[in-house]
């Protein structure tokens, strides 16, 4: 069969593939991408676009209740259409759809609405036999979450059931303690769900700073999410109409009208032929790669969250860009530097974080100092709020170089950015020391920290 010949074919159209895609067409690149599914992958449909606007809307919900405290006229409990809100989420992804497509006519990329898979090193064959033959493979196709094996699992839904509730579901079971599922249960709490977060380990959010996890925690009480740690879910069952879940150490009502896991993903590499074609995979099945985003095998590279690397939508894009630099840019030694990524969980209020944890600095320098500060922001302190801020800063060595900044409260989200920069720069508490601070804000606070 006669192929059908490229420079570039990428395999998955969500942010890793098209970032691979635009920056390889503007090198005047030939490019095919394959993709069944709409543009923009787990990010864009599933993942945090759709997250952002529940939680914006979640966040509009609190303020609402804190206007009350400050004077305004607002109806005790003001009635959200979530029909409206599932609306308005799904226009602005349509309009992300819509850009995407515009861009790819625009550079020249070729879709391909189906699956592929790899025949050889150099070749990508459809789902109705067109082979595609190119110098380079570049394979994005992201992960999926998984649930937990046990019996029942099957009536509990994962975090792309999320977005596709039609309602708010009365009383909701959480089963997890990473960042989805800190995120949906402050989504689904501040949206008037009862919310039950069930976590089999002791804390929240094991790679981040303790102590944040700790005040996080503490902060999600009191908007009223019941925490049970060491709770592990061992089946679920249907009772009159509700899911009833069988629990180890959980709470005494696990009746529930809707449960999600949020217990992890996996790689989307099952059915790629990579191990047809020689590709190395991990235990968890994730695509094995170099620091430059190589494969085993020469001419196959991949990026994102199939690789299991950090799974960040934005560290798959600066990962394709770079290494569509050094493949056809002429950058021989363009790739990603992995060390302090800024990521952001959105709580209510947010939990940021660039660089080490206090825990992961003291077992790689022999000198570590820390310094703090906790507040309550202005707005909770008017509206009568009771959820606190706690901003954390991780030094090491005699020059105090910052190696790490945590952040928790309102607005860390937004402040983490520009510090997240500083940090890559390798300030040192000093220099912050030295920047005079903007009053009265919370981003002050990192600046002033004792």
């Amino acid at each position: 069969m006669s192929a059908r010949n490229y420079d570039v074919v990428v395999l998955g159209g969500g942010s890793g593939g098209l970032a691979a895609a635009f920056r390889a067409a503007s090198y005047g690149a030939k490019v095919a991408m394959l993709e069944p599914a709409p543009l923009g992958g787990t990010c864009v449909n599933v993942g945090c676009v759709p997250k952002k606007a529940m939680w914006l809307a979640a966040d509009l919900a609190e303020r609402i209740g804190l206007a009350r405290q400050m004077g305004f006229d607002v109806p005790a409990e003001p009635a959200l259409s979530w029909s409206t809100l599932v609306e308005r989420r799904q226009h602005y992804i349509s309009n992300i759809h819509a850009s995407y497509q515009q861009r790819l006519d625009e550079t020249g990329v070729v879709r391909i609405s189906s699956r592929g898979h790899l025949i050889d090193a150099h070749t990508v064959q459809s789902e109705d036999g067109t082979q595609f033959r190119a110098e380079h493979l570049v394979i994005a196709t992201g992960a999926h979450p998984l649930k937990p094996e046990l019996p029942g699992a099957e009536l509990g839904g994962v975090s792309n059931d999320f977005f596709a509730l039609q309602s708010r579901p009365e009383r909701v079971a959480l089963v997890g303690g990473g960042y989805i599922a800190v995120e949906l249960s402050g989504v689904l709490r501040a949206l008037g769900s009862e919310v039950a977060l069930l976590v089999r380990g002791q804390r929240l959010l094991d790679h981040f700073d303790a102590e944040l996890s700790d005040q996080l925690a503490e902060n999600l009480r009191l908007q009223g999410v019941e925490l049970h740690f060491g709770c592990k879910v061992e089946a679920l069952r249907r009772q009159e109409g509700r899911i009833s879940a069988q629990l180890h150490n959980g709470p005494e009502q696990a009746l529930f009208d809707t449960v999600l896991f949020a217990t992890g993903r996996g790689p989307n590499t099952r059915g790629l032929g990579l191990e047809q074609a020689g590709v190395k995979l991990g235990e968890k099945g994730q695509i094995e790669v170099d620091d430059y985003q190589n494969t085993s095998v020469p001419g196959i590279y991949a990026v994102g969250d199939v690789t299991g690397r950090v799974t960040l939508t934005p560290v798959a894009i600066a990962a394709a860009r770079k290494l569509m630099d050094r493949v056809l840019g002429g950058r021989a030694e363009a790739r990603l530097d992995y060390d302090n990524i800024p990521s952001v969980v959105f709580a209510h209020p947010p939990l940021g974080s660039v660089g080490l944890s206090e825990e992961e600095a003291c077992k790689r320098f022999p000198s570590v100092s820390t310094y703090y500060s906790r507040f309550r922001p202005m707005l909770q302190a008017l509206g009568q709020g009771e959820v606190r801020s706690l901003f954390k800063m991780v030094c090491a060595g005699e020059d105090e170089k910052v190696v790490g900044i945590h952040l928790l409260g309102e607005g860390a989200d937004e402040i983490l950015q520009g510090f997240a920069v500083a940090v890559k720069a390798g300030v040192t508490r000093r220099q912050l020391e030295e920047t005079v601070a903007i009053h009265p804000t919370s981003a002050e606070e990192v600046v002033l920290m004792r």
